[in-house]
């Protein structure tokens, strides 16, 4: 699906708060038979119980959070899960963060996703909380905080801390974007159109039209901020400067769960080398490293998968931070992915999700590229 982009976004200002605006606009969706459906973050219970659902009817939204600060699980990699062998036969409006829509075009430029039928909408994202802090409503305690914090374009305190150091909060190829980090008015809602798609929707809304610039200053000193953050975030987690006994180090840790592959919205194959009969060890296998080692520690070749997965993900981790968050042993996968991502990406000159057109590094080849390695 290509996606038609004007040359200069174009908006409406509407005087309601964000949170307000975006069900209304949903609702309208609905109601003017634009869409058939909603996939957005639904409150299941009032004990903080939370999950990506798809709403089919106009009523159901009163249940609809779409900018409640939690990902329970990565929505981009739920759409993709969904549209896998198939599009959607109807309009479907998605309501997605900044890496949940960064993921899903990930996942279509692996042939993973389908993207036809959908209307993409995105925000320019404050961050989520661990998922740890859904239990006993407990974020409930922390929302006029969080909003707070986004109204002095400061980082939440306790969100996750991928979030912190995230650069790539504005998102790149929504058809409707809600400048919530760059808006200084919390009681009205800057809504930005990026694609022919996204103006069409937005003129049967009611608001002050206006040329919004979403790379504005309050979104740029954000921007900052989290690049100092993410600096200071590597420097705590430096793992012996990634080299392969503070590898070793860090991922000693794992307990061989594979849940970090699990909630990954890229790690996608249809079958995991790492859970197929490849990777088991035959009686002798072990014998034999019982003789040369004296021992051998199990569940065997944790290390091996977790440096096999990076390998396999790192030109395409958008820094979710859903690995880090499900960890039993609290190793900070999503800080070392993120930052072994960060120089893999900057090799390749890539940006993972920002442009649905731009190829797969790992599927070109470039006669004379990296030939600094080979000298």
């Amino acid at each position: 699906m290509k996606k038609e982009r004007g040359k200069m976004p174009e908006g409406l200002k509407i005087k309601k708060k964000s949170s307000d605006t975006i069900l209304d606009f949903l609702k309208n969706l609905f109601e003017s038979n634009q869409i058939s459906g909603v996939i957005t973050l639904n409150r299941l219970s009032e004990n903080g119980a939370f999950s990506n659902s798809i709403i089919s009817s106009p009523e159901d939204l009163k249940f609809a959070v779409p900018l409640y600060p939690l990902m329970p699980s990565n929505a981009g990699g739920v759409v993709g899960h969904i549209t896998r062998q198939c599009p959607f036969s109807v309009p479907i409006a998605v309501v997605l963060r900044p890496c949940e829509l960064r993921a899903l075009v990930e996942l279509k430029k692996r042939n993973h996703a389908n993207m036809d039928n959908l209307i993409l909408i995105s925000y320019t994202c404050p961050g989520v909380y661990p998922l740890e802090m859904m239990r006993d409503g407990k974020v409930n305690q922390l929302i006029d905080q969080y909003w707070n914090s986004i109204k002095e374009i400061s980082i939440p305190q306790d969100i996750r801390p991928t979030c912190k150091g995230c650069e790539e909060f504005i998102p790149y190829i929504a058809d409707i974007t809600i400048d919530v980090i760059g808006n200084d008015d919390p009681n009205s809602t800057r809504i930005v159109a990026n694609t022919e798609q996204g103006k069409d929707i937005i003129k049967s809304l009611d608001g002050e039209s206006a040329e919004i610039e979403l790379e504005n200053e309050r979104n740029l000193e954000m921007r900052e901020k989290r690049r100092e953050a993410r600096k200071q975030l590597f420097e705590e987690n430096d793992s012996e400067g990634l080299g392969f006994e503070g590898l070793i180090k860090s991922f000693g840790k794992c307990v061989g769960c594979h849940s970090c592959r699990t909630v990954c919205p890229i790690c996608s194959c249809d079958l995991c080398y790492f859970d197929s009969r490849k990777t088991e060890y035959e009686r002798k296998k072990f014998e034999s490293e019982i003789t040369r080692k004296k021992g051998i520690r199990l569940p065997h070749d944790t290390i091996f998968y977790q440096m096999g997965r990076m390998a396999h993900i790192s030109i395409s981790c958008v820094g979710c931070g859903q690995c880090a968050d499900v960890c039993p042993v609290n190793i900070p996968v999503s800080t070392i992915f993120m930052k072994v991502g960060q120089a893999v990406q900057e090799a390749f000159d890539y940006v993972p999700g920002k442009d649905i057109e731009a190829e797969l590094p790992v599927t070109t080849y470039e006669p004379e590229e990296f030939v600094e390695v080979g000298e």
